[in-house]
């Protein structure tokens, strides 16, 4: 009855943002890098914190999350610095290097949920932050079909949420639930012919930034780095994508639209 609440809400919830959207006119139009022809609303992606404070509000009903092991409000804060900087982007268009500064700040707080900073070697921080944040944009990069990384999201976290029912007890069972539930909503409004929203970096990066927590606590707890292979898909599309502009001699940092998955698409 609980999920049936949350799906209720977050559909709401969404609902209420596509009015501020369309009043505030927060739209994706298209250009020569687009996937799609007609303006669509952005930043439906917005679901993913709204669904995590959610996560929070349940867990409040039932312990005190600043106690809890796997602090919550921490990864909370790390999401939400992330979310609010992608969504001004999404907005104002700001430059990389103040988006940086604020990844960082996020990959931090994220990396301290984990507890990376006391069981792992100071040498592997740096190569973590890189690592993270790479992860986090190649997510973002990937969002430009419909319906594209709502379903992808779907995959690894319905397979994260395998293995901790049947495999190894990782997390919270709602901590994977939660954004499963986010996916779906959006979904049903995002993988249409014609999409009546789009995640916007705020999505992408939110539910990446989800999915990494994720994954640092499972590999954390087990030890295996083998569970990094539920993001191949994405790791070997960005890299022929980069290996294809090297090809070509073309600036790999520049916006373009040679994605792999747009030239199948």
């Amino acid at each position: 009855m609980g999920y049936v609440i949350t799906i209720i809400s977050l559909f709401a919830l969404l609902l209420v943002y596509f009015k501020i959207a369309d009043k505030y006119n927060i739209i994706d139009k298209p250009n020569h890098r687009s996937a799609h022809t007609e303006i669509t609303l952005r930043g439906g992606g917005v679901i993913f914190p709204i669904a995590f404070l959610l996560f929070l509000g349940s867990q409040l009903l039932h312990q005190n999350p600043i106690t809890c092991p796997q602090n919550y409000l921490i990864f909370g804060l790390g999401m939400i610095v992330l979310c609010t900087i992608s969504f001004i982007d999404d907005i104002l268009d700001l430059s990389s290097k103040i988006r940086l500064v604020f990844h960082f700040i996020s990959v931090t707080l994220l990396l301290y949920f984990i507890n990376a900073f006391q069981l792992l070697p100071i040498w592997a921080i740096p190569i973590l932050f890189i690592m993270i944040i790479g992860i986090l944009n190649a997510y973002n990069f990937m969002d430009g079909i419909n319906g594209m990384t709502g379903l992808y999201s779907l995959v690894v976290l319905g397979s994260l949420l395998y293995v901790n029912q049947n495999i190894i007890k990782f997390t919270d069972k709602n901590f994977i639930v939660y954004p499963i539930l986010a996916c779906l909503v959006f979904l049903f409004f995002n993988f249409r012919k014609k999409a009546k929203c789009f995640m916007g970096d705020i999505g992408s990066m939110g539910i990446s930034f989800w999915v990494l927590g994720l994954l640092g606590l499972l590999i954390i707890k087990t030890q295996e780095l083998k569970y990094l292979l539920f993001l191949t898909v994405y790791g070997v599309e960005v890299v022929l994508t980069i290996l294809e502009r090297l090809i070509l001699k073309e600036n790999i940092f520049e916006a373009h639209r040679r994605h792999l998955y747009q030239l199948f698409s």
